[in-house]
């Protein structure tokens, strides 16, 4: 008897050690199990920090991109609207973009001399032309008129014109005659030669030509 007692009491024993150990691997299993949720949540929450910076720097190309599109967008409207400005208020036209033509006027002693935008794009004309008639026997400059001188807009293929006065050639002689004009636009340096027969009489202290400003008269 006392030795299935004490075989029995081994028996318990080492019961007791294997529940014992099993008990120390669970624990080590929830541990191991805690140390992973940790590492996941610290995985998600670098993830969800790296997210938050990448979303400035989105948003601030985004913006960046939105700024650089109202720059463009203002250089194309301000380009539009300066080129308005421009075409209202100045951007001369250049003897290089005008056509010249001539033609009689309906009063005697008149020439309107008629200037075409033949540029792409609107150019603006203010203020006397300088006109100088040639001839055989020297060349003469017509003086400005008292007439005010409008801003002339000018649309691409539109045309403006002035007048020229000079006193028609009734005294019965063979007077003076200039066979060609020398055009210079407003606010321009380059000119143009036209072809013109003027013919006036000789008197003393000039010829007296005038010359209306541009975008006057008929």
């Amino acid at each position: 008897m006392r030795v299935q007692k004490f075989s029995l009491l081994a028996v318990a024993v080492a019961a007791g050690l294997s529940l014992t150990a099993c008990g120390g691997s669970d624990s080590g299993s929830s541990g191991g199990s805690d140390s992973s949720a940790s590492s996941a949540a610290s995985g998600a929450s670098d993830t969800q920090g790296s997210g938050t910076q990448s979303s400035p720097s989105q948003g601030s190309g985004g913006n960046g991109g939105s700024t650089g599109t109202g720059r463009n967008g203002g250089q194309t409207s301000g380009g539009h609207a300066a080129t308005g400005a421009g075409r209202a208020s100045g951007a001369g036209c250049t003897t290089a973009h005008l056509a010249f033509s001539t033609s009689g006027a309906m009063a005697e002693g008149e020439l309107i001399v008629n200037m075409k935008n033949t540029g792409s794009a609107n150019c603006t004309l203010h203020g006397f032309p300088g006109v100088d008639l040639k001839g055989k026997d020297g060349t003469v400059s017509a003086s400005r008129s008292k007439l005010a001188a409008p801003v002339v807009t000018l649309q691409p293929g539109a045309e403006t014109r002035f007048t020229l006065h000079y006193p028609p050639n009734n005294s019965g002689g063979s007077g003076v005659t200039f066979t060609q004009l020398v055009v210079t636009p407003p606010n321009e340096t380059h000119s143009t030669v036209l072809q013109a027969g003027v013919n006036v009489p000789v008197t003393e202290g000039g010829p007296g030509i005038t010359v209306d400003p541009v975008g006057t008269g008929k």
